[in-house]
């Protein structure tokens, strides 16, 4: 196996395949493998997607029990975390190449907005709870993301954040404070424009929920990208694509100017 791919969403997806493959040919359940190492059901079918790596003697323990030969130890061997879930890989392959990104964001600062110190209280809000490595390993990938501000060419990146994604206090005030001036910082750059959409408006283009735009190279093709509790897709057809970029185009109306809204996050933060 490659070296270099040690870390990679991709080498937990492969592990998680691998897994389902001899578990599936041994005949024993996720809850049955779940029980034998200390896993819950979920958390082995979390692993099994690639969203979650196994800890302490899960490989080992299900290799002897699924009669892996030693297969399942090899490929874990090569992982490392990545701090980038698997599921989450195909949709940074496209952040990575875009011309435009584009995100409503309803309940929390955008992760290409957040500070370490925010990015860590988010982490540790995760249900099931993430481990120390996989905590910092997330931690690292999410700053390592925000790099694409300055990248040449440089992306147009837009954000429209509900007023409530500014004042939730993850990790304390202090921490959000924080979080909020980086954010009137990145306000400035050129490349980048932020919005805010008050509480009191009485038409909302943005009931559906949060969403992310991404824009090829070229403009060429447009993407729609959604997370929730149940999944998370792309939507790349039309008239799905068109119908999400015109509901944006309202909410980028329905919010305040660029220069009100700076105003309004240096006045959030002066207030904590």
């Amino acid at each position: 196996m490659n070296k270099g791919n040690k870390g990679s969403p991709g080498a937990a997806k492969a592990f998680g395949r691998l897994l389902r493959f001899h578990r599936e040919r041994a005949k024993v359940s996720q809850e049955a493998l779940g029980k034998a190492t200390g896993y819950s059901k979920s958390q082995v079918a979390m692993i099994e997607r690639g969203e979650r790596r196994a800890r302490g003697d899960f490989v080992v323990i299900a290799d002897s029990l699924l009669g892996a030969q030693g297969a399942l130890i090899e490929v874990a061997d090569e992982m490392t975390e990545s701090g980038v879930a698997a599921w989450f890989e195909d949709y940074l392959g496209e952040e990575a190449k875009a011309a435009g990104i584009h995100k409503y964001e309803t309940h929390l600062v955008p992760g290409l907005l957040q500070t370490k110190d925010y990015a860590r209280a988010v982490f540790e809000s995760a249900v099931p709870a993430l481990e120390d490595e996989e905590i910092e390993a997330g931690i690292s990938a999410r700053l390592a993301r925000q790099e694409l501000f300055y990248r040449k060419p440089a992306p147009l990146v837009t954000f429209v954040l509900e007023r409530s994604a500014l004042t939730k206090p993850l990790g304390g005030p202090e921490v959000l404070r924080s979080n909020l001036l980086h954010i009137r910082e990145c306000a400035d750059l050129r490349n980048v424009t932020i919005q805010v959409m008050p509480e009191n408006r009485r038409t909302h283009a943005g009931l559906n929920g949060s969403f992310t735009l991404l824009e090829t190279e070229e403009r060429r093709r447009q993407l729609v990208y959604v997370e929730g509790q149940g999944g998370r897709y792309f939507l790349s057809e039309q008239p799905d694509v068109g119908d999400v970029f015109a509901r944006y185009s309202t909410l980028r109306a329905q919010a305040l100017t660029p220069e009100d809204s700076a105003q309004l996050i240096e006045q959030v933060a002066r207030e904590l």
